[in-house]
């Protein structure tokens, strides 16, 4: 979707937005770290989010790499930064077609700075050499297929930016001028270079009207993190900084928390005259982090990250899977690798998870290859550290797992995320008990029976509705404890169950083509929603990814030959995977059939 028309429909309504920017990493840990954060920002419900472009196409890669991910596996509509520096025709056209064809549908639309070493732009052989130039040739190679952004600037272009004050006002109305012909050229909306002086924005705006822009203008919010940087950002773009924000600064700066903390001040006190002027959004520089950025969100009472809705349990993707409504449960810790393998279906379940056979699963070993060869060392270091530098037998393999229960260590392979769900602290006692019974738990919710859908713990599907949840657990287990624990299960009316091993022998009291609802909700003037079933086709396609994990993402950590591979392949060949369901939501208790 175009983010102008986003944008124009927010303005429509009266909603008050805002959108997050980042830069691309330059080594894989960086990667990694953005993606962690990318997964909570996007969580807080920004209009969009953009990731720019590095100087001659230097991050290309890296940026195209993220935006994919971004729009496609975070579900947030994605702009990149398009830049001329250094990109000849043949370059652009390879980058526009790459960005068309991982579905993104916005560019910003920007000249660039100089290449690194240069002190001034210089168009090269066969390329653009402004921005207005790269506008007319996305809008006449590709129609009107991209929504485009271009940057304006409130006190006009740094290079244009100069001390004699006659020159400057007609600089200034010039590249006001150059604005309209890049609007009037095919650009959609505005995005504004950083300010520190609210009046000067607002007579930009003001001015831009008066020669006839009539597009959305957003504001660039860029929050003072640190003295150092903040310094060398308002030198480079010329930015007017009022003398009371530099006194300020300077008799903190040697205190790195004190200046974050004067940032979030500074910005929320210039975001809430932007706001109480009638501005409609808020686009937020985010240098890659979170605090400052939220922070001045929240406290100008745009965002209140306690009380984040959620559509569906599991984050929509609708830009690139329209009308999608029903996943099966067993990926729902592991959400990026289901979208992975996912990504090449013409059509997405929606309403009900009716047929599951036609659409093919991608194979496994793609998305482990990718996995392998973007886990940095730091994080493999970290995963040693928190799952054990040697493993004597499955007790300590076992506990681990309870350590995780505990929250005494965050990350596991089954679990991309860290941490437990927070819905989990209704059962948590319960989870402790099985893993330290020897059932390594994966995954697990807890029964609900009809919580309003605003909770801010439970909640999903808008106001107004009841959630309702079946008692859930999946887990490994060692084959001498399988069969006494089905004997308890077959004996249980309300539970249904699914056991197989690596080699793919299957014990169940389910029937193959069955689809069991475990999560549901009931909303005013709509049909019942089914957001998370139980599948037994999927759970065999699902079973292979996770006796995989066993070596790919915990036994690499290890040497060849090693006994803590041994253990780690030995539960792998042997052991079982067991997804059990307690049917009765309101009276049953899942976890008594273990005799806990």
């Amino acid at each position: 979707m175009k983010i102008v028309d986003k944008i124009n429909a927010n303005i429509k309504e009266g909603k008050t937005f805002f959108s997050f920017e980042y830069f691309p990493p330059r080594t894989e840990e960086g990667v990694e770290n953005l993606f962690e954060r990318l997964d909570r920002m996007v969580a807080y419900g920004p209009t969009f989010c953009d990731i720019t472009w590095g100087a001659g196409g230097s991050t290309a890669d890296v940026t195209l790499g993220i935006a994919t991910k971004m729009q496609n596996l975070f579900g947030v509509e994605t702009m990149m930064h398009l830049t001329c520096t250094n990109m000849p025709v043949e370059a652009l056209d390879n980058a526009l077609a790459e960005v068309r064809k991982a579905g993104l549908q916005n560019i910003l639309a920007l000249r660039g700075d100089p290449p690194k070493g240069q002190e001034e732009f210089t168009k090269i052989e066969g390329g653009f050499g402004n921005a207005l130039d790269l506008v007319k040739y996305i809008r006449e190679k590709h129609g009107d297929y991209f929504g485009i952004g271009v940057a304006g600037y409130p006190e006009a272009h740094p290079d244009f930016i100069v001390d004699d004050e006659a020159q400057m006002k007609k600089n200034y109305w010039d590249s006001l001028a150059y604005l309209k012909e890049k609007i009037d050229a095919g650009g959609d909306f505005i995005i504004t270079q950083l300010f520190y002086r609210v009046e000067r924005f607002l007579q930009f705006v003001e001015d831009c009207r008066s020669i006839g822009i009539t597009c959305p203008i957003l504001p660039g919010i860029m929050p003072i993190m640190t003295y150092g940087g903040f310094k060398r950002m308002t030198t480079f773009c010329k930015t007017d900084v009022p003398p009371a924000i530099t006194d300020a600064l300077e008799a903190i700066k040697d205190n790195d928390e004190a200046v974050k903390a004067l940032g979030i001040t500074l910005g929320a006190e210039m975001c809430k005259q932007l706001l109480d002027a009638g501005v409609p959004g808020l686009h937020m520089y985010t240098l890659n982090l979170e605090r400052s950025a939220v922070g001045i969100l929240e406290a100008v009472g745009v965002l209140d990250t306690s009380k984040v809705p959620r559509t569906l349990p599991w984050r929509q993707v609708p830009a690139t899977r329209p009308g999608e409504t029903v996943r099966p449960i067993f990926w729902s810790n592991r959400p990026k690798a289901y979208l992975h393998r996912t990504l090449d279906w013409d059509s997405f379940p929606s309403g009900r998870w009716g047929n599951s056979r036609s659409p093919a699963y991608g194979t496994l070993s793609d998305y482990q290859f990718m996995r392998r060869h973007t886990s940095s060392d730091k994080r493999k270091d970290a995963a040693r550290a928190a799952w054990g530098a040697e493993l004597a037998g499955p007790e300590d393999v076992a506990d681990v797992f309870v350590r995780y229960c505990k929250g005494e260590i965050t990350m596991l392979p089954w679990a991309e995320l860290e941490g437990l769900h927070s819905e989990t602290s209704l059962i948590k006692e319960q989870l402790l008990a099985l893993n330290a019974a020897g059932y390594l738990t994966i995954n697990s919710q807890p029964a609900l029976n009809g919580l309003p859908s605003s909770d801010p713990q439970f909640g999903w599907g808008g106001p107004g509705g009841y959630v309702y949840q079946k008692a859930y657990v999946e887990f490994f287990c060692a084959p001498e404890k399988l069969q006494p624990l089905l004997d308890k299960l077959d004996t249980a009316a309300a539970v249904t169950y699914i056991a197989v091993n690596a080699q793919g022998d299957v014990r169940s009291n389910m029937k193959e083509e069955s689809v069991n609802a475990v999560t549901w909700g009931v909303f005013p003037g709509r049909e019942i929603e089914q957001p998370t079933v139980v599948d037994p086709v999927s759970f065999m396609v699902w079973k292979d990814e996770a006796f995989d994990l066993w070596g790919s993402e915990w036994g690499t950590l290890y040497e060849e030959g090693s006994s803590s591979r041994k253990v780690l392949a030995d539960i792998a060949a042997h052991w079982w995977l067991v997804s059990v369901v307690d049917n009765d939501h309101v009276k049953g208790n899942l976890f008594e059939v273990f005799g806990l």
